[in-house]
Formats: C-alpha cells, sequence, structure tokens
C-alpha cells in the first residue's frame, strides 16, 4: 500500500474550509438580498461600561469622512477640553456644528435649577439641529443623564423624535441609565458592560483615552 502525501490531510482541511465558507457566503448573501430599505435611525448607547461617547463620536467622523453634514450637542460636559471638540472646531467646523451646553457633571455644579435650565437650553438647541434636514446625524451626548434627573421629559424627548425627525437623519443619544420609553423608541441599543475599569485601580482619566 502506497502512503498518502504528507500534504494530503491540509489540503483537505482546506478544501472544506472553503466549502463551508462559500456556503455561509451564500447564506449571508441571501440575507442581505432582503435588507434594502433605508431610515434615519434613532441610536441610544447606554451602559456603565467605558465608549458610549467614543463609540458615538466615531460615527461622527464618519459622517465628516463622507461629507455628510452632522452636529454635535453636549448635555452634561462643560468646558473642559477634549480631543473630539478640539479636532472637529479646528478642521471640521464647516461641516459638523458643535455646541456644548452643560457646565459639568451634576456633582460639580450642584444647583438643579440651573441644570434643568441648561438641559433645557441644549434640547432646543437640539430639535434646531434636528429638525434641519442636512444634518445627517446629530448626537446628544449625555442626553441620558439629563433624563434620568429628569431635567428633561422623556415622553417629549420620544415623542419629538418620533414626529419630527426628518426621515433620513440619525440621532445617537449617549449616556448611563437611558430610560425605558426611549429603547423602546429606538431602532439600535447597544449597552456598554463595564468588566474592568483603571478607575478602580487608583488611575486617574488620561489623555487620549478619556478625553
Amino acid at each position: 500500500m502506497t502512503d498518502a502525501p504528507q500534504d494530503s490531510a491540509p489540503k483537505q482541511d482546506a478544501a472544506r474550509h472553503a466549502a463551508k465558507m462559500a456556503k455561509k457566503k451564500a447564506s449571508r448573501d441571501k440575507i442581505m438580498a432582503t435588507k434594502t430599505d433605508e431610515k434615519g435611525l434613532i441610536i441610544v448607547h447606554t451602559g456603565k461600561g467605558k465608549g458610549k461617547s467614543s463609540a458615538a463620536f466615531g460615527m461622527i467622523f464618519r459622517c465628516i469622512a463622507h461629507d455628510m453634514p452632522c452636529a454635535v450637542v453636549q448635555f452634561i460636559k462643560g468646558g473642559m477640553s477634549t480631543g473630539e471638540r478640539d479636532l472637529i472646531l479646528a478642521r471640521f467646523s464647516d461641516i459638523c456644528q458643535f455646541h456644548t451646553m452643560g457646565e459639568g457633571f451634576t456633582w460639580e455644579t450642584q444647583d438643579r435649577d440651573r441644570d434643568i435650565e441648561m438641559a433645557q437650553a441644549a434640547w432646543e438647541r437640539a430639535k434646531t439641529l434636528i429638525r434641519d434636514p442636512a444634518n445627517r446625524m446629530v448626537l446628544l451626548d449625555e442626553i441620558n443623564i439629563a433624563l434620568r434627573y429628569d431635567y428633561l421629559d422623556v415622553d417629549e424627548v420620544v415623542a419629538f423624535l418620533q414626529t419630527e425627525k426628518p426621515k433620513m437623519t440619525h440621532v445617537v443619544l449617549t449616556g448611563r441609565n437611558a430610560k425605558e420609553p426611549l429603547i423602546e423608541a429606538a431602532d439600535l441599543v447597544t449597552e456598554m458592560e463595564l468588566i474592568k475599569h483603571p478607575f478602580r485601580s487608583g488611575i486617574k482619566a488620561q489623555i487620549g483615552v478619556e478625553y
């Protein structure tokens, strides 16, 4: 009996893999062929884990790269310099409007009436930006915190998004503790899960990672 060539097993493995992937591709192509609709999405990033705003800004930069007008309204973050804001204001202000409307986190301001006033002003600015069909994406950064503390009425926010948002405009809402009515109304919801964070080991927020 003649032994089989030593390279026959790897060739058989490669052939099985190619056949398996071809079958998988055909199945995926069949599924993708049914996905033909387009619409402006309501997108929520929530959860205790890091990355909610970072992921949202990733989409903003995608819009910028595709020459799609967009806008950002920051509801909580105050005057602290951040890489995203500095870059957009310095290089991309012609295509991305950027409005920092908050004055800092609630434990820093310690003035509920002032926080409510600023949140309401930010929401009014946000509504104007969303109503403009030229803006293909509007990021409402940390709005979930304003909703959590009832600085804004979640039912009003949801009703506006459902009735006044232009058909092809994407709206991204970030922040912990997204309220259930917003989650129900959203097309895409991602919850960032906290597994491990350097802050718990005594490491402060660092440039390039957090801001």
